[in-house]
């Protein structure tokens, strides 16, 4: 039976998918799934609203409506359940405690500090976490008409100006051809040109044959997901010079 009570609602056009008010839930209420926060079972929001203040975009606010009652009893069910999960299982993008490993951050810092001079650490120009593509949630916010680079794994460690050179201004998924599961990685790429307004596509491979599948996995999502977006690829050296660049079509 439901009854009128207080309770979070939370606005999908503001939220940006970054994952600060799911450590702050207490119940484990909030997930990130398909790159947003949703609450996951009226039962289990208390409403008093301790996740408002961590909601960077104020996209979290407290309405008075009918909702199911707050049950104490399946809170500690729920959060009995989660916390014997590994990354990964149920169907949320993250675990309720807000592991670091799959929040989804935008690190908007990064984007406005400059390459340091000579002798000066230089700064990362990342502009999201998570980067490793079997991460990324399709509908992740940074990925909204982004220039999106899709790196094999070895790349910035050959390629020494990989930050200056490649990073700077892209989205970043990060895999490996050889040792991940290349169908995933087809399906995941379909979604995310699906569902997000892309601008344009650079598949970075190291030069060894291997590698070189990567650019097949970027192109095959191309097809299945019928846009039409610019794509290319640029192959790397173990010598970390670039050796070739080629339009992908």
């Amino acid at each position: 039976m439901k009854t009128i009570r207080k309770i979070i609602r939370i606005d999908e056009e503001k939220c940006d998918g970054c994952g600060l008010c799911v450590p702050s839930c207490h119940e484990g209420a909030i997930q990130i799934i398909d790159g947003k926060a949703r609450l996951v079972a009226e039962n289990l929001c208390d409403g008093l609203g301790d996740c408002l203040g961590e909601c960077p975009q104020g996209a979290i606010t407290i309405e008075e409506r009918e909702a199911a009652p707050f049950d104490e009893e399946a809170v500690q069910e729920h959060l009995q359940k989660i916390s014997s999960q590994e990354p990964g299982d149920g169907e949320g993008e993250e675990l309720p405690c807000g592991c670091p490993s799959s929040q989804v951050r935008t690190l908007q810092k990064r984007v406005e500090q400059e390459a340091g001079a000579e002798g000066e650490a230089v700064p990362s120009l990342l502009q999201q976490w998570p980067i490793q593509l079997a991460l990324i949630p399709p509908r992740a916010g940074f990925l909204k008409e982004a220039d999106l680079l899709i790196a094999a794994d070895c790349i910035p460690f050959a390629y020494g100006n990989f930050h200056r050179d490649f990073l700077q201004g892209h989205a970043l998924a990060v895999g490996c051809p050889k040792l991940d599961d290349a169908d995933s990685y087809v399906e995941k790429l379909t979604e995310i040109f699906r569902q997000n307004e892309i601008k344009k596509v650079t598949v970075l491979v190291m030069e060894v044959p291997c590698c070189a599948s990567l650019q097949r996995i970027a192109q095959k999502a191309l097809d299945r997901s019928g846009k039409d977006i610019p794509a290319e690829k640029i192959v790397i050296s173990a010598e970390g010079e670039v050796v070739e660049k080629v339009e992908i079509t």
